[in-house]
């Protein structure tokens, strides 16, 4: 993993010859070495075609490739910073979220109308992610941001876990996810109105909370 985390808020980026980064434009904060910065509006592997649909409804992030030797330092907003392994299965992540990642994953973009038709579009309405997400795949690592800390819950089969649309940051594996309505805590002291949304994630994998329900 060419990540560390530095504190709650920054991670270090070691580049090697011949590999590439990719992180959000304006997120380095600092480096060492003989490191180049390249304007991209497209990152990872099958990147152009990954972000066509994205582009389309306006929900592109501008990213930056990042080449050369030494190490780079990354941070945004003040905002959390989680470190996410993947060891060959799938991340899904909102682009604005994401601070930097391996250029060994593939960037792909999903609609999440695939993802239970209308109610998909709901889903990316309730949670903030629009109609689109981000999916990253592959082996290597990616820097994730959050609000006021995360926290991993794992997902194993049979055992659903539910998670407050505007807390989801992120999750990975062989994950489903649906939209649910329950009644819930605003409803019960007055500060809701009408059903509560929830997210349902089942399979096998992990999910990613934050303590906020603030986006970024």
């Amino acid at each position: 993993m060419p990540f560390r985390e530095i504190n709650s808020r920054m991670v270090e980026a070691t580049v090697a010859p011949g590999q590439k980064l990719y992180s959000q434009r304006g997120a380095m904060l600092a480096y060492r070495g003989e490191v180049s910065f390249t304007p991209n509006s497209v990152g990872g592997r099958g990147g152009l075609m990954s972000m066509v649909g994205r582009r389309v409804a306006g929900e592109a992030t501008p990213m930056m490739t990042v080449e050369g030797s030494g190490t780079v330092m990354f941070g945004h907003g003040g905002h959390h910073v989680q470190l996410i392994g993947l060891t060959g299965d799938t991340l899904c992540v909102e682009a604005d979220r994401l601070l930097a990642f391996d250029g060994t994953l593939s960037q792909g973009t999903l609609f999440l109308g695939s993802q239970g038709g209308v109610m998909g579009l709901v889903r990316g309405q309730v949670s903030g992610q629009g109609l689109f997400t981000t999916t990253l795949s592959g082996h290597g690592s990616a820097a994730v941001m959050a609000h006021g800390g995360v926290i991993e819950l794992p997902i194993v089969p049979g055992r659903p876990v539910h998670v407050d649309p505007q807390a989801y940051v992120a999750h990975h594996g062989d994950v489903q996810n649906k939209l649910s309505t329950a009644l819930g805590w605003r409803d019960m002291v007055g500060r809701g109105s009408g059903e509560a949304f929830q997210l349902e994630l089942s399979g096998s994998g992990a999910v990613y909370v934050q303590a906020s329900e603030e986006k970024l």
